[in-house]
């Protein structure tokens, strides 16, 4: 049984993935700001924890509950991720704020504060977009969200170099279209291949095992565009 830590947890591929984690088995920590979807399920293997990723008090007391619960984790999915569509010209500062806040001092924060819980061959995976990866095709207005998730697959590969020397991996999934609410926002009516739950399984897979194969890595998961 692996420890899990999971964020944006509340709905579309996080909430997928706390199924299939839970369905095989494993101990699941589910974060996210409103932790009422994830209650409902009422999984013995899945503690539902209210979590705030722009508030550093949130993220600590979710690390203390955590701890509590467990002295190791052995994946952590920064899933969550904050989506912004907003045309360069008429940009509001305090909203590119907050996709930044969520969507990579988030990541860094919460990945910081387990660093003592991770042993074994942990595993790291963040989620970024294929939005973030460089010479990919980009898309007027997400010039918050998707630079933001250009900072969270270079902070992976840092992160790799720096733990290089201990067992734990980080790798990052650029990930192309999947049928959620955040496509139907930044895209509305565009039909994605891939549903949540497909790529909810991919991702799980990828968590478990991964890390046998990549460290540091960046992996496009996508097979269209956008």
């Amino acid at each position: 049984m692996k420890h899990i830590v999971i964020t944006g947890t509340s709905r579309g591929i996080g909430f997928e993935m706390l199924k299939q984690f839970a369905d095989l088995g494993h101990q699941v920590y589910a974060l996210s700001r409103n932790a009422s979807t994830v209650t409902q399920l009422n999984l013995d293997s899945v503690y539902p924890i209210a979590c705030d990723l722009q508030d550093e008090t949130s993220i600590a007391t979710a690390v203390e509950f955590i701890q509590s619960k467990t002295s190791k984790v052995d994946i952590l999915i920064n899933n969550a991720g904050l989506f912004l569509k907003q045309d360069f010209a008429e940009t509001n500062i305090a909203d590119v704020a907050e996709v930044y806040k969520t969507n990579v001092f988030g990541v860094f924060s919460l990945t910081h504060q387990l660093l003592n819980l991770f042993k074994n061959e942990a595993h790291v995976v963040t989620i970024s977009s294929m939005g973030g990866v460089q010479g990919s095709v980009k898309f007027p207005g997400l010039a918050a969200y998707s630079s933001s998730k250009a900072a969270v697959i270079t902070l992976t590969e840092l992160l790799a170099e720096e733990y290089k020397d201990t067992d734990l991996a980080f790798n990052v999934l650029a990930l192309g279209a999947v049928q959620t609410e955040m496509l139907e926002n930044a895209f509305p009516g565009v039909e994605a291949p891939v549903s949540a739950e497909e790529m909810a399984k991919y991702i799980v897979e990828f968590a478990l095992t991964g890390h046998q194969f990549y460290n540091g890595k960046l992996l496009q998961v996508s097979n269209s565009t956008p």
